[in-house]
């Protein structure tokens, strides 16, 4: 068998991982055709198919996936040990990829994000947007940003940002045709704008005064697949929505939105910075995790 160049296995280590040539050659810097000539050659030389790729779909042959499985640490191990050259600089420097939903994104990563370039402009950062959880670490990003319950038990976790609160709303328009809820089991009778997760489970609204707690699994005409939509579609009218109090405060106070049942919106731990606990700590990111820490 023809030596394999470790820059070739790079290659196919970035398709394995993402499973799909135009991802992988976002990351790499280079075009998708490329990397299926480099990958094709990388077969030739093994005499094993890596990968079965259809127009809409990669996929590993046993043989891709065996040698992805054992390629993983090794890359690993070699990116350690040029992180530690970053022990003799005076500042980090690097690329920081962070993984995130879009309200934690919008809520609290990019205010923390855009003050950390401006205080260390030797490191760059990226942030992939991704409504369900996913593997940070095989996905190949540094760490994760997501509610502190919905984060895997072998990740390390840090809190980022103040607490969170829900907050029920809707227009103007829409409670001159319908009455105004007073108690949570009051959205049973009026339509809501629903959440259903990737799953295909419908997210349950969440209550609680006094020590209560309430889920209401409520109906409506619409249902959406993102929350951020949530917002939008109660600016139209299209029901009652619930979302971050955050992400309405301004169209609250503009009276773009109307909130109701704020007293048995509870407070939410808020969003975790979160990262794996059995790998170096790069210096990109043990830089962002102090300043995310101290509020710099």
């Amino acid at each position: 068998m023809k030596r394999i160049d470790p820059a070739d296995l790079a290659v196919f280590l970035a398709i394995a991982t993402h499973r799909s040539f135009r991802k992988a050659a976002v990351e790499l810097g280079v075009t998708a055709s490329a990397l299926s000539h480099s990958l094709r050659a990388i077969e030739e030389r093994l005499g094993l198919r890596l990968l079965n790729r259809t127009t809409r779909s990669v996929a590993l042959t046993e043989a891709g996936e065996r040698l992805s499985q054992r390629l993983k640490p090794a890359f690993r191990d070699i990116d350690d040990a040029l992180e530690d050259l970053n022990t003799f600089r005076d500042t980090p420097m690097g690329t920081l990829r962070i993984n995130a939903s879009l309200p934690s994104a919008h809520l609290v990563l990019l205010p923390i994000v855009t003050r950390f370039l401006a205080a260390y402009p030797g490191i760059s950062v990226e942030i992939g947007i991704e409504a369900a959880m996913i593997d940070v670490v095989s996905a190949g990003f540094d760490a994760g940003v997501r509610f502190g319950e919905v984060i895997a038990q072998d990740m390390i976790a840090m809190p980022i940002g103040p607490r969170q609160r829900s907050a029920v709303v809707a227009s103007a328009a829409f409670f001159e045709k319908h009455p105004k809820p007073l108690l949570p089991q009051d959205l049973l009778h009026l339509p809501c704008i629903r959440l259903r997760f990737a799953s295909g489970i419908y997210y349950r609204w969440e209550f609680e005064r006094g020590g209560q707690e309430i889920e209401i699994e409520v109906d409506g005409p619409l249902t959406l697949t993102e929350q951020d939509l949530t917002i939008d579609a109660s600016l139209a009218g299209s029901g009652i929505g619930y979302t971050f109090e955050g992400a309405v405060e301004e169209h609250i106070a503009r009276g773009r939105l109307i909130r109701v049942l704020e007293d048995w919106c509870p407070y939410y731990p808020g969003f975790f910075l979160y990262y794996p606990s059995r790998r170096q700590v790069p210096a990109a990111l043990r830089a962002f995790i102090d300043f995310a820490r101290h509020g710099d």
